[in-house]
């Protein structure tokens, strides 16, 4: 309900009758388009209370109104503002511009923008992703009743006014201890930060390592929110490619002697968007070029959780790094749930500015989600979900292998990723990508052109076939509707 109570000021000074000036404010509120044709009043006893008003006033007002043709009264519903104003030719109304125009007369910064382009206006639920997790697979109801003990706690209250820049504490000692125990990190609870998904992470901890002009080393190609993040924060890009061992680490220590290295972005395992993990004699070599030129380091372990074909290579912050790896991760990726959830380790005193910077864009997080994600660590559920979610995964990455080499051969290059969630398929250059996005969406498909994934490059023709969202069904009529856009059949 609109608040009548300062819409429509009374002055009982005024020699006009107070019916009248109430009647006269609601003939302006429609001329304004602020009450719209077909939009019911409230009642004459709701809006007396509000005006503090005896209710033979509003009746009396309303009487005005209806005969003058600005409202019309509705059996069992009660006033309505008419369709046909009289005030308005023709009539029919027509509401005034908004205030918000869509270019404002203020000057504003601009701010990079890409995203993974799905075709609109698709009817049907087949999407191929950018390497999502199954959210029917999400441990749900279980979080549901964390939930709720926690609010039947007496002591909830002070969680829900009170909360760290640096994230709930019960959920920081229980990463400490299931990071310690998955990825051999020797941390503690100052070296853990709680942010609202992987990507606050990494733009807290660019905006704290680099200034506008600095050298900052990514691979080619790399993910593209890292890339936008960057270019936001004026750093320029040293690309650096990206082979089926991973980063080219030769070439990233030319670039450390001949320029000064500000930062590193490297993501080590299932690499974004080529799936690549990086091998082990470049991870130690890289580790060695970290030490010696003092290089701070993003390291992006966006689902380390998921691996299916051997034992993951602990990440570089596991190892020794002379303390210049700064460690990023992601919780949403590995539940599924609706919930915005990542983690950031490094040295305590980067983590404590880290928090400051995180309070101005999002003072107390969510401790709710954080405590209820907690004890779902705590009691094992999050264990037990991983180890079934990567069966299935894996069984998934099978199916979707299978279809490919069987059905789109001679079309498609990809090597089965070792783990996460996601395969990097390239098509020949005689099949654009676009164009197949674009008839694929006919037969209602959605994804990506692959365009977004050559952001700063030349263009790749391929795209992340997101396969652990889609069961064995959902996959095998993805590569139906690509295999009938691609053969050209009906």
């Amino acid at each position: 309900m609109l608040p009548f109570k300062t819409l429509i000021i009374i002055d009982k000074k005024s020699r006009q009758h107070i019916y009248l000036q109430v009647a006269g404010r609601m003939i302006a509120l429609i001329q304004e388009g602020v009450l719209k044709p077909g939009q019911y009043l409230p009642g004459s006893r709701v809006l007396a209370e509000q005006l503090k008003l005896h209710r033979k006033t509003i009746v009396a007002a309303y009487e005005e109104l209806v005969s003058q043709d600005w409202i019309v009264p509705v059996a069992r519903k009660g006033m309505m503002v008419a369709t046909n104003l009289p005030a308005v030719k023709p009539r029919t109304f027509q509401t005034p511009a908004s205030p918000y125009a869509d270019t404002p007369r203020f000057s504003f910064a601009k701010v990079p923008s890409a995203h993974v382009a799905l075709q609109p206006g698709v009817k049907g639920n087949l999407i191929i992703n950018d390497g999502f997790p199954d959210v029917r697979l999400a441990p749900l109801e279980l979080w549901l009743k964390e939930c709720r003990s926690i609010i039947q706690n007496t002591r909830y209250q002070q969680h829900l006014l009170h909360g760290s820049g640096s994230g709930n504490h019960v959920l920081q000692s229980e990463m400490m201890k299931y990071l310690s125990v998955t990825r051999g990190l020797n941390i503690m609870v100052d070296n853990i930060m709680i942010t609202r998904g992987a990507q606050m992470a990494i733009y807290l901890a660019a905006s704290l390592l680099v200034k506008k002009g600095d050298y900052v080393i990514v691979g080619n190609p790399n993910y593209y929110y890292a890339d936008l993040c960057f270019e936001q924060l004026g750093v320029r890009m040293l690309r650096v490619p990206v082979d089926k061992d991973g980063i080219d680490v030769e070439a990233v220590e030319k670039l450390c002697r001949t320029k000064k290295i500000s930062m590193m972005y490297v993501i080590s395992h299932h690499h974004h968007p080529t799936t690549v993990t990086l091998s082990a004699e470049r991870r130690m070599k890289l580790l060695e070029i970290i030490r010696r030129y003092n290089i701070p380091v993003i390291e992006d372990d966006y689902d380390y959780d998921f691996h299916y074909s051997s034992a993951p290579i602990v990440p570089l912050a596991s190892a020794d790094h002379g303390g210049n790896v700064i460690y990023i991760g992601s919780l949403t990726k590995s539940l599924g749930l609706s919930l915005r959830l990542g983690f950031m380790i490094g040295p305590a005193a980067f983590i404590s500015e880290a928090a400051s910077l995180r309070k101005m864009l999002d003072l107390r997080g969510d401790n709710l989600s954080e405590e209820a994600v907690a004890m779902l660590l705590a009691n094992g559920t999050i264990d037990r979900h991983l180890k079934k979610s990567n069966k299935i995964y894996q069984e998934r990455r099978d199916q979707l292998t299978y279809l490919l080499q069987m059905r789109l051969e001679d079309v498609v290059q990809f090597e089965p990723p070792a783990g996460g969630m996601a395969t990097w398929v390239t098509f020949s250059r005689k099949y654009p990508l676009p164009a197949i996005a674009e008839k694929a969406a006919a037969l209602g498909l959605r994804m990506s052109g692959g365009e977004v994934y050559s952001h700063g490059i030349q263009p790749l023709n391929g795209l992340r076939f997101g396969f652990a969202s889609l069961n064995n069904k959902e996959l095998t009529a993805c590569i139906n509707v690509l295999e009938k856009v691609i053969r050209g059949r009906k």
